[in-house]
């Protein structure tokens, strides 16, 4: 097991879940390559997507049915909309210790503040990156919020 998968599964038992990470038959760059390998909804992917707000990180957990609506969060969050941009690849990888493609929600050096997607919680089960391209696990909603002590937040339109 890699040491990025390692420290997903040590913060998962940490907080309390009993989730197995599972290897996908091949990387899932996108929530729709990992849909099709699951058979769920591309709706049930969790895309773990890191922004810079004023220059620090913010962790945001996006339905895979929907794109970031910075101008939405950026009101949620009281900055201005210029303030949040995706962060690059370097960034990402400093913030979270895991390369763009694999970020799950935990398992990063330090915490993150983190938004999740409140339209996740119209699905029983969800699917999360868990440190690799391959390699995700299986949670719920409410365990997402207590794993991240994450907030839930409209961040899309529609």
């Amino acid at each position: 097991m890699h040491e990025r998968v390692r420290r997903v599964l040590a913060a998962l038992q940490e907080k309390g879940s009993t989730a197995d990470i599972v290897e996908l038959p091949a990387a899932a760059p996108t929530a729709a390559d990992a849909a099709n390998q699951l058979g769920c909804p591309v709706g049930a992917i969790a895309n773990s997507l890191v922004f810079s707000v004023g220059g620090e990180p913010l962790l945001i957990l996006a339905s895979g049915a929907h794109r970031v609506d910075t101008r939405l969060v950026a009101r949620l969050l009281g900055v201005g909309r210029g303030r949040i941009r995706r962060a690059d690849p370097a960034y990402v990888l400093t913030v979270t210790g895991q390369e763009v493609g694999g970020v799950a929600p935990v398992g990063h050096p330090q915490p993150l503040p983190t938004l999740i997607d409140l339209t996740l919680d119209q699905h029983p089960h969800i699917w999360a990156g868990a440190g690799m391209p391959h390699t995700v696990f299986r949670t719920t909603f409410t365990e997402l919020l207590k794993l991240t002590d994450g907030r839930p937040a409209v961040i899309a339109a529609g």
